[in-house]
């Protein structure tokens, strides 16, 4: 009977998946052998000599053996090629000298060079192979902050999700803690790569894993959502496993049509996911707190009706240390801003040290709602409509050392009118009234504030390529 060419390949590769469970074989036996040879040495443990031979034998079969399993596991094209072949042709020396520390044995010709030299190729070929299944990295992941499940505990803080990019900031990192050890750069389970836009597009085995808008004919998402007891569901159940937001956040991002270029703010933002987006910058708020420390006063807990209510709204409010009372407020998800919005904040304030209303529609008129704010050691205000007119009710905010004006139309003529805040100690400028050479005048207003004005230029180096076209040509 003749035996298709699928039924041979899968022969073959059934074959070839033997070969984790063979290779552990011939490392251990080998080793033994090398202990037990170099003991018979001594006049002690001359009796092992006699099972040197018998671990010598076994350990090269099971050598030979493992080089058989892993040649057929290695087409089946679920492995980087290079690291392949040096894994590979370092197990063909292993099995090769085996073969010659065994003749010499029969021989009574035991060489302790050969047996060293056995042992070290041992280790080598080992910690190729941890690197094909594991990471090339594997020995040192465990002093590595990266790769942890916890998206938004582990990953680097993201200062506006608004303007980052949906794919390179939010997407990626998803991928990379729980996809890319079986389908990235080292393994390629089903001939399948996430690691790169172009490969995603590109699909596997089974062909296409991604359609841009179409959730539900994207096996990527498909496979996330069968029951972790399906062989067929990914990651593999022994795997970490992906959480409810970043699953939430792949949802998001394949319906909203899997774009790699575009922000956050250019993907249409339901009220479901405005909160799951916040969160990933929730440590923000930690990290800018170095500038702002939480104060050392103790305060009491906030008015949980007033908690929930701020929240029913939309209003993120979170702790900004461990164990402590104090909050911040992000304002992000809140699609229209009004006076009654900001009131909702009173109950707080003397909680409430940090808050956040950039990209808002706040005006001069409602900065009088913030005034009453007297915790609050950073404000964020950037491109929003205020202006030197309303500025001035940020007088009374004595205990501010943050303040992001970015994109606003205030001038130094508003910012006189805050000389009294003397704990300042960041002031952000850039695209404001504010000119370059009024910095000087500034500084002597606010002697502790370092006075960011932007506008950074990347320096040419000699290196740099550049892109020359005719002037007269559009």
């Amino acid at each position: 009977m003749i035996i298709s060419a699928v039924i041979l390949e899968n022969i073959i590769e059934f074959i070839g998946r033997f070969h984790p469970v063979l290779v552990h074989l011939p490392i251990g036996v080998l080793l033994l052998a090398a202990l037990f040879q170099w003991l018979s040495r001594k006049e002690k443990y001359q009796s092992l000599s006699s099972a040197v031979s018998i671990a010598l034998f076994w350990g090269m079969i099971s050598a030979i053996l493992s080089c058989i399993s892993g040649y057929l596991l290695s087409n089946s094209g679920d492995y980087d090629a290079d690291l392949i072949s040096n894994h590979q042709w370092f197990g063909i020396a292993v099995a090769s000298i085996s073969i010659l520390a065994y003749g010499l044995n029969r021989r009574n010709k035991d060489n302790i060079w050969v047996s060293g030299l056995m042992v070290l190729l041992i280790i080598i070929t080992g910690h190729l192979g941890g690197s094909i299944t594991h990471g090339s990295d594997y020995l040192v992941q465990a002093f590595s902050t990266e790769g942890n499940d916890a998206i938004t505990a582990k990953r680097a803080p993201i200062p506006d999700i608004n303007q980052a990019l949906a794919y390179n900031d939010v997407i990626r990192p998803i991928l990379t803690a729980k996809c890319y050890k079986c389908h990235g750069p080292d393994k390629q389970k089903g001939k399948l790569r996430l690691d790169m836009p172009d490969l995603i597009l590109k699909g596997g085995k089974g062909g296409l894993v991604l359609v841009g808008g179409k959730v539900d004919d994207s096996e990527l998402i498909k496979r996330i959502l069968l029951a972790k007891d399906n062989e067929d569901h990914m990651p593999p159940i022994e795997q970490p496993q992906l959480t409810k937001s970043e699953l939430e956040l792949l949802h998001w991002w394949v319906s909203s049509g899997a774009d790699f270029n575009k922000k956050v703010n250019a993907l249409v933002q339901t009220d479901k996911i405005k909160p799951v987006l916040l969160a990933l910058q929730s440590e923000e708020v930690k990290e800018e707190l170095k500038i702002s420390d939480v104060p050392a006063e103790s305060v009491d807990i906030a008015d949980q009706g007033s908690f929930k209510k701020i929240q029913e709204r939309g209003i993120a409010l979170t702790a900004v240390a461990q164990n402590s009372n104090y909050l911040a407020a992000n304002f992000v998800a809140v699609e229209t801003l009004t006076e009654k919005d900001l009131q909702l904040l009173n109950p707080i304030a003397k909680q409430l040290i940090w808050l956040k209303l950039g990209d808002s529609q706040l005006n001069d008129k409602m900065l009088a709602r913030i005034s009453d704010l007297s915790s609050l050691t950073r404000l964020s205000l950037e491109r929003t409509a205020i202006s030197d007119f309303g500025i001035v009710q940020l007088k009374n905010l004595d205990k501010l050392q943050y303040l992001n004006l970015i994109g606003t139309k205030v001038s130094v003529k508003g910012l006189e009118q805050l000389k009294g805040l003397n704990e300042l100690k960041q002031i952000f400028l850039f695209q404001t009234l504010v000119q370059p050479s009024e910095v000087d005048q500034l500084k002597k207003l606010f002697p502790k504030a370092k006075i960011d004005l932007g506008g950074y230029k990347l320096q040419f180096l000699e290196g740099d390529t550049t892109e020359l076209k005719d002037p007269k040509l559009k």
